[in-house]
């Protein structure tokens, strides 16, 4: 991880078609060749990889949890059920849309507490998102059972872990809906990019409308195209898209790749007693882009990420501190900083977070320790990588 540190002739070529095709018009590159457009190769691959009737690409996972919520038609005063640890665009998507993030702790699998889910539904829960970090996937068949005896939707966000499985389902494919991310820094990549895939043919129909500002995309010329409804510009371009079906035609060669390295390192620290594992829920594949451990406590936790920095050993993160993926940092969610007046119903309805106990959330997060899975490395580097992590872990405890 990520894709781009692979490139090579499979992605050139398909980026070359498309400056090869002479056609670049001023709607997102959209560069037809002989009738055929990279966009609808990338969706057609992405619906057969992911075992799903309908995709469609975006401009970003941001965009494509976006497109997917309002495709749902969430709205102004509906809830939306998301993990606290998490990227920051799942709360600012269902901002996007008007809808009131409502946060809820996490597990051993670093991911949504079931039992906290069903402690926070009230009678404007409209949607549960569970965010599949890091890889790994929340227990979907508890948070399926939950969503079925509510009427909610289940919207997965797949965006960190593309090409993990459940029950052999690809994750993004068992919910209602599924959201995935191609920036740079995931397993495949368009450079940016992401995409909504769903079995759900109404949902599909709207996705494809509202991220391209409402058109019906009926006929072929777009200037009478009509506007059923209000949309917006999440058009992924084509040069985007090009990367994509390159790198998609990759993703069992990477997560291939992922798991050997991931195995390596995970054999390595079994050897320590004092490391435990995240949890992986019964059934589930992780796609191999982290290596997820949880120390004894927060000091240990804390001593054993500065021994492995001190170490040089790259890519380990403690989220717990970090301004991007922990509800401790997100002071502009929860003062409700904007540039411009929010919603009257974010205001009165978001719940008053500086007075919620997460102290589940914290006490798995205040532990673990998340080591980014490269690409790039030989089995060499990884061996090598693996006695720096011993020796620096043990050295802390």
């Amino acid at each position: 991880m990520p894709g781009f540190e692979l490139f090579g002739d499979k992605e050139r070529k398909e980026v070359q078609d498309v400056m090869d095709s002479g056609v670049l018009m001023r709607y997102g590159f959209d560069a037809m060749r002989n009738g055929h457009w990279k966009t609808k190769e990338l969706e057609a691959g992405l619906a057969e990889r992911m075992q799903s009737k309908h995709a469609h690409a975006v401009s970003s996972g941001t965009a494509a949890l976006t497109v997917a919520l309002a495709s749902a038609g969430v709205g102004a005063g509906d809830e939306v059920i998301m993990p606290t640890f998490t990227f920051v665009a799942s709360f600012e998507s269902i901002l996007a849309v008007g809808a009131v993030p409502v946060l809820v702790d996490i597990d051993d699998t670093l991911t949504l507490k079931p039992e906290a889910v069903e402690k926070a539904i009230t009678s404007k829960t409209k949607v549960v998102m569970p965010v599949h970090m890091c890889g790994s996937m929340a227990n979907l068949d508890a948070l399926k059972a939950i969503c079925d005896k509510h009427g909610l939707l289940l919207l997965e966000d797949a965006c960190q872990a593309i090409g993990a499985t459940y029950n052999g389902k690809p994750l993004g494919s068992i919910g209602d809906l599924g959201c995935f991310s191609f920036d740079y820094v995931k397993t495949i990549t368009c450079g940016e990019g992401g995409a909504v895939i769903t079995n759900n043919k109404d949902y599909y129909e709207n996705a494809h409308k509202y991220s391209d500002h409402g058109h019906d995309h009926i006929g072929n010329n777009r200037g009478a195209e009509d506007h059923p409804f209000l949309g917006y510009n999440f058009r992924i371009s084509e040069m985007n898209a090009a990367v994509g079906v390159a790198q998609l035609a990759r993703l069992d060669e990477f997560i291939a790749i992922q798991k050997r390295n991931y195995t390596i390192l995970r054999e390595a620290l079994s050897n320590i007693s004092e490391v435990v594992f995240r949890t992986v829920p019964d059934g589930g594949e992780e796609n191999f882009s982290f290596l997820n451990f949880f120390m004894p406590t927060e000091e240990l936790a804390q001593t054993a990420h500065q021994e492995l920095i001190e170490a040089g050993v790259d890519g380990c993160f403690y989220w717990y501190d970090n301004n991007w993926h922990y509800y401790k940092k997100w002071e502009h969610l929860t003062q409700l900083k904007s540039l411009g007046k929010l919603p009257k119903d974010v205001i009165e309805s978001l719940p008053d977070y500086d007075k919620a106990d997460f102290s589940e959330s914290d006490k798995w997060m205040s532990r673990n320790i998340s080591c980014l899975i490269k690409l790039g490395w030989s089995e060499k580097e990884v061996a090598e990588r693996a006695k720096k992590m011993v020796t620096a872990i043990k050295s802390s405890i």
